[in-house]
């Protein structure tokens, strides 16, 4: 019997001879590598939808970007975010908020809160390690927040976990080489 890939033109030898590697393959294991690779995308949205449920947050884990909140939180820290309905908004809180016509959300601190008589509230934020309010990041003709704005609030942290995001939007070729050597791994990896 001859396997795929013992007869024919080889490529010159070397460590990353992807295509080498998936021609010594049969069909079947390349079906499995495949199905594998799409079980372990599969549960890592699974994983995701179950934290956005548990949360209540649209996006329950996000990277701070900037200095804006030094010393509370540093450039790459991960923030764990709730986002659940019945708990108020309180001066003291970081809150995660998506303002209209800004594609990345922003981490600040609620500084003033304003809650009228039939439940409304409306808040101000203002970053740690800024001068001013928010008001000038917020869209054309808005003075205040309100919880519509709110992805989440901070509960918890992890310390420069982030920077790998940074890194990668920084730097897209090294993203794209990255998710480029883990599918490959994970496709050729052969199981014992």
């Amino acid at each position: 019997m001859v396997r795929a890939g013992a007869v024919g033109t080889h490529l010159p030898a070397s460590g990353l001879d992807i295509f080498g590697d998936l021609r010594k393959m049969n069909k079947r294991q390349l079906y499995y590598q495949v199905l594998n690779f799409a079980m372990i995308v599969s549960s890592a949205l699974m994983i995701w939808k179950g934290l956005i449920v548990l949360t209540g947050s649209e996006s329950p884990i996000v990277v701070v970007l900037s200095g804006s909140m030094e010393p509370a939180f540093h450039r790459g820290d991960l923030l764990f975010l709730t986002n659940f309905r019945e708990d108020p908004i309180r001066a003291g809180e970081i809150v995660v908020f998506k303002v209209e016509g800004r594609d990345i959300p922003i981490v600040h601190r609620v500084i003033k809160v304003h809650e009228k008589d039939n439940g409304d509230i409306k808040f101000l934020t203002k970053g740690d390690n800024n001068e001013v309010d928010d008001r000038g990041l917020y869209k054309e003709g808005q003075n205040w927040l309100e919880k519509k704005d709110v992805v989440g609030r901070a509960r918890g942290f992890l310390p420069y976990v982030g920077m790998v995001t940074i890194i990668m939007n920084d730097y897209p070729k090294f993203k794209y080489a990255l998710l480029a050597v883990m599918g490959a791994y994970v496709l050729l990896k052969r199981e014992s």
